[in-house]
């Protein structure tokens, strides 16, 4: 009999592919999100609706999946927006988290459970104190990061309250083919395609260049995840990263000798964030230690996949106009 997977927010980012890496691996997938697509977002997925701010419905997809495993993804996963509306990040990313373990507890349930969290639980980040270990103080600047940092702390409490088998994964700037707008990557890669294909003047609109952060590819990052839920041990927190960080200028650098258009660069101050880290990069030595894991994929690679999908989907856009 197949093992039994759930994935919660299967139709976001990760999702996708972390059903895709998992169906490769032989197990049987559930998706849970608040939508369901007209068409599913990877293939061979039981896929349930539900509200993960609605216990009751959680409850009533985990009686019906039975789960052994669950990685929670289900969250609002942008800084920027979390700035903008801070009560639905709270809501969504940790009350869902609430719900979720609450329900696994009311069916009397012992899965292993994968809470995604994020490198921005950290905070700011002194020079000498990179590489950032997972034993570094957490020091949240913003409210997603708030809600991420509360949500490890939740874990932590229901494992030593309710013993559950929860596992903590902090991944850093995971980004590749299919993330929206909003984040570095896709926002320099979807507006280069927009002027390539004369949809937008030939002017890029970007923030804070000289920022430098530790990006990893989102196939490495799913592999991550299964790779701590197999290996890791629960009630430790492993850092998924490249574990070297990378001048935002540099990336836009590279997209821009990618494209064939001649493309002036612009500051957006409405760009910027309210409060920024220089620099921070992630020691990965324990999850590869521990585990084996390590990043294959080149972040020259993932600029290059992630261009080549956005220059896919204006392509479809402008021909359905």
């Amino acid at each position: 009999m197949k093992r039994k997977i759930l994935i919660t927010g299967i139709n976001g980012f990760v999702g996708p592919y972390l059903a895709d890496y998992l169906n490769s691996k032989g197990f049987e997938i559930w998706g849970l999100d608040i939508d369901s697509p007209a068409e599913p977002a990877a293939k061979n997925i039981i896929m349930r609706t539900a509200d993960i701010s609605s216990q009751e419905q959680i409850e009533t997809v985990l009686a019906q999946c039975r789960p052994e495993v669950i990685y929670h993804l289900a969250a609002q996963s942008s800084v920027a927006v979390s700035w903008q509306n801070p009560l639905a990040s709270m809501q969504v990313n940790l009350n869902g988290t609430i719900n979720l373990l609450e329900a696994v507890r009311k069916l009397k349930m012992n899965p292993c459970i994968l809470l995604a969290g994020s490198g921005e639980e950290y905070g700011a980040i002194k020079p000498e104190e990179l590489p950032i270990t997972e034993e570094h103080e957490t020091n949240p600047q913003n409210p997603y990061s708030l809600s991420k940092f509360f949500q490890t702390r939740l874990g932590m409490h229901y494992i030593r309250a309710f013993d559950m088998q929860l596992y903590f994964a902090r991944a850093f700037n995971h980004t590749g083919p299919g993330q929206r707008e909003g984040f570095v990557i896709p926002d320099f890669s979807a507006q280069i395609a927009r002027i390539e294909a004369g949809m937008q003047p030939p002017v890029i609109r970007v923030g804070n260049l000289s920022a430098q952060r530790d990006f990893c590819d989102v196939r490495d990052v799913v592999r991550a995840y299964n790779t701590i839920v197999e290996q890791g041990k629960p009630g430790r927190i492993y850092n998924i990263a490249s574990g070297q960080a990378v001048e935002i200028q540099s990336i836009l650098d590279q997209l821009l000798r990618l494209s064939h258009k001649s493309i002036q660069v612009e500051i957006d101050q409405q760009k910027f964030r309210p409060v920024d880290v220089p620099a921070i990069y992630a020691s990965i030595s324990r999850i590869t230690e521990e585990t084996g894991w390590r990043p294959y994929i080149e972040l020259q690679d993932t600029i290059k996949d992630t261009l080549a999908y956005w220059r896919n989907e204006i392509a479809k856009e402008t021909a359905n106009q």
